[in-house]
């Protein structure tokens, strides 16, 4: 049996979304910390310029870390996410 927190982790990060000097925030949470996710599930909500995009996850597992804060700014390539991916 593995110890506990071995699992491989993975990282959501925010993506290159091309819309200019639009300011970006982290909208709305989707899913809570300790929640099992499938690979593309919703589980996070940026917003810009009157626009909502939806963040799906990468890996399925469970989302151990909330690495920013509902209506924070973030910039593309930031981290928000982190998932011990399931074996």
């Amino acid at each position: 049996m593995a110890a506990s927190g071995s699992a491989p982790r993975r990282r959501l990060t925010v993506p290159e979304l091309g819309i200019g000097d639009a300011p970006l925030l982290l909208s709305l949470w989707l899913v809570p910390p300790g929640a099992r996710v499938v690979a593309g599930d919703r589980v996070v909500e940026l917003a810009a310029g009157g626009v909502t995009i939806d963040l799906e996850a990468p890996v399925s597992g469970r989302l151990v870390a909330q690495l920013a804060d509902e209506d924070e700014p973030l910039a593309a390539g930031a981290a928000i996410a982190e998932f011990e991916v399931a074996e």
